[in-house]
């Protein structure tokens, strides 16, 4: 356990000093949740006879909120663990870890701590600077909210760290996590309302990994309500991610 922790504070020293990674965690999810914020207000629309009812009847910001708690995590877990990952396969640093006896479980969960860790600074700032300068309403549930957000933290996690096994190079793997974050940005439910996306975007976003994520957090934030079919959804990709990712490791 001592191990896994100084690593884990190594790791989460070096993943602090990546630009991009504390670009998409830290401050893309609040610029982004104030535009939306600004243009849309939080002023729910139920919606009368004949009209679209949006973001579920509720209002913008308390829908934005949660959502983009979802995007801090997907930062992390596409962008700065499958670059960091593939950087370090590539320039031998994983191949020195072997040489050192450094079990592959050990590496694997000081990266998935480090993964949480991040997102969960990422979301307390977002939340810290969303409550006092938005009109955003707190979750219907906190406990709820909580026990969602460490759930998908965890498990998304693990699906960044698959992506980071797979994919070939650090170029690659931070390429394919920008064009995912924005894809999923768009069609998860943290860009357009999902009500207005085309049919085609609307099936994308259906099986896209991150819907799952945001949705389950969105439930409790809304109706206070834990989303069972979400969160099985959630746990199975964290599941089958860290299995295949164990599995698929390789050193160099």
């Amino acid at each position: 356990m001592t191990s896994v922790l100084k690593m884990t504070w190594v790791e989460a020293k070096l993943f602090l000093r990546e630009p991009v990674t504390v670009l998409f965690t830290f401050a893309l999810p609040v610029m982004i949740l104030y535009v939306l914020g600004g243009v849309f207000g939080n002023e729910a629309n139920p919606g009368s006879e004949g009209d679209m009812v949006v973001y579920g009847g509720y209002g913008p910001t308390n829908w934005y909120t949660p959502a983009y708690v979802g995007l801090a995590i997907a930062g992390v877990a596409m962008i700065g663990v499958p670059a960091h990952l593939a950087e370090y396969r590539e320039r031998g640093v994983l191949r020195r870890f072997r040489a050192s006896s450094v079990a592959r479980s050990m590496f694997l969960s000081s990266q998935l701590i480090v993964a949480v860790l991040i997102s969960t600074i990422g979301s307390v700032l977002l939340l810290a600077l969303a409550f006092p300068t938005t009109e955003v309403e707190g979750p219907e549930s906190a406990v709820l909210f909580l026990a969602a957000f460490v759930l998908g933290a965890i498990c998304f996690s693990a699906f960044g760290i698959l992506l980071g096994t797979v994919l070939p190079s650090a170029r690659a793997a931070q390429s394919a996590g920008l064009l995912l974050w924005f894809l999923f940005m768009f069609v998860s439910g943290a860009g357009p309302p999902p009500e207005v996306l085309p049919g085609s975007l609307n099936t994308i976003g259906e099986y896209a990994p991150l819907t799952p994520v945001i949705r389950m957090l969105q439930e409790p934030w809304l109706s206070g309500e834990w989303a069972t079919g979400y969160s099985l959804a959630v746990l199975a990709i964290g599941v089958v991610s860290a299995g295949a990712a164990y599995f698929l490791f390789k050193w160099e």
